[in-house]
């Protein structure tokens, strides 16, 4: 068994939601091109509608005609982000300047997510009002937006999610608002601001990326804006994992977004001894993509430090995995955040890996795998309905020495619902 063959992997699920969410605070249309259609991307487009912006289909579009921030109105029914941490954290950066109430659940695991790292800095931006479950920590949350100030935030654990939102506050908030970070956590959203030309300044040095963004900004689309969306690295991760531990798998992944806050894994494994190369680097509305070539190789451990985390969190399912078959130790630290992930990611991999015979050790904010290390197949895999989960484990039975068993292969969906079509087009 071996992988070979050209794909692209569906669009990246990151900027596919901020290019709904942004056009749709603009005035003006934008036309985008390779939308992601999936679970969560479908929980933010619904979500704008329900605020009365237009979003539709148009041939090979998905066209959004923003009217501006004045236009977004009152929900008639409930938000429901679904099970989408980014739709739910954005949309509350949104609906905090909007003079309205509203209110915002998801499913049940969304439901158990931390939403008190985004509300409390809104809150010092002067969020009039937010509640909800445990205070306000947990979906369902109420809130009625207002006039917000700018705020000088320091975002502690690099997280995304809560950037975006204090960044889409304060493009409506009164006067500036400065977020800093010391680990650069991913950048799409400053990225497409940038895009659609808002004010928006970057300063980076070693140990401290900062963003200031001008307050009290309209976007407005001179004429209709198209965006073009990357192949999702996060997506392309587990195909590149399957044709590095499979012999002679060779695979080529088509326009995959390499934006170096996200290219972490490729990075990683190129450490570890894999051959991958980049051909074809160019840019995609202000995104890096490169084709990626993929061959079987032979592996070694490696470290992954707290600061390489932001740019590999998603990927640690299936990076967790190739360690299996690495020769010596990898040692992962620094990546409590996948505790409160779709499910406690730390739990899933090392209870499911352990049940296959990995030699897995698990620690607070990480794991220690030592390789190489055969994989028993006939176990069944729980999945805890985590998408990056399923698919990780999908590819470590092609490797082990049977069959594994998925408790719910559907939760695929989420971010990739054609994964066992693609998976199939590639086995030899």
């Amino acid at each position: 068994m071996r992988l070979e063959g050209v794909l692209r992997v569906p669009s990246d699920k990151s900027i596919s939601h901020r290019a709904i969410i942004i056009p749709a605070i603009a005035k003006g249309k934008t036309l985008i091109k390779n939308w992601l259609i999936s679970e969560d991307t479908k929980a933010t487009l619904n979500i704008f509608r329900q605020l009365g912006v237009p979003i539709y289909r148009q041939d090979e579009y998905v066209v959004v005609e923003g009217k501006g921030w004045e236009a977004l109105q009152e929900p008639l029914d409930i938000l429901d982000a679904k099970n989408s941490g980014t739709t739910a954290r954005l949309v509350l950066g949104v609906l905090a300047g909007r003079p309205f109430f509203s209110v915002l659940t998801g499913d049940d695991s969304l439901k158990k997510r931390p939403m008190g790292r985004v509300l409390k800095p809104l809150k010092k931006m002067g969020l009039p009002y937010a509640d909800g479950r445990n205070n306000a920590e947990n979906l369902p949350i109420a809130l009625r937006g207002g006039n917000l100030k700018g705020i000088d935030f320091f975002n502690e654990k690099a997280s995304a999610q809560v950037k975006s939102a204090i960044i889409l506050a304060g493009l409506q908030a009164e006067g500036i608002t400065i977020i800093s970070e010391n680990r650069k956590s991913r950048d799409h959203t400053e990225r497409m601001l940038k895009f659609f030309g808002a004010k928006i300044t970057i300063k980076e040095d070693k140990n401290l990326y900062t963003v200031k963004v001008e307050g009290n900004q309209e976007l407005t689309v001179s004429s209709d804006i198209e965006i073009s969306i990357p192949a999702d690295p996060s997506s392309a991760a587990f195909f590149t994992a399957g044709a590095v531990l499979l012999k002679d798998s060779k695979i080529l992944l088509k326009e995959v977004l390499v934006n170096p806050t996200r290219d972490g894994f490729f990075r990683k494994l190129k450490e570890m001894g894999a051959k991958i190369n980049y051909l074809n680097i160019r840019n995609l509305s202000n995104e890096p993509v490169a084709d990626i070539e993929v061959e079987f190789s032979q592996l070694k451990g490696v470290k992954i430090s707290p600061q390489e985390i932001p740019s590999l969190i998603d990927e640690i399912p299936i990076l967790a995995i190739v360690a299996t078959q690495a020769e010596g130790i990898t040692e992962i630290r620094g990546a409590k955040e996948l505790r409160v992930k779709e499910s406690d990611r730390i739990k899933a991999i090392v209870e499911n890996l352990q049940k296959m015979g990995a030699k897995i050790e698990e620690l607070e904010d990480g794991m220690i795998i030592h390789g190489k290390t055969p994989l028993k197949g006939n176990v069944k895999i729980k999945t805890y309905n985590d998408h990056r989960i399923a698919m990780a484990f999908t590819i470590a039975g092609l490797i082990a020495e049977g069959p594994v068993e998925l408790d719910n292969y559907e939760c695929v969906a989420i971010s990739y619902p054609s994964f066992f079509e693609d998976l199939k087009k590639l086995l030899k």
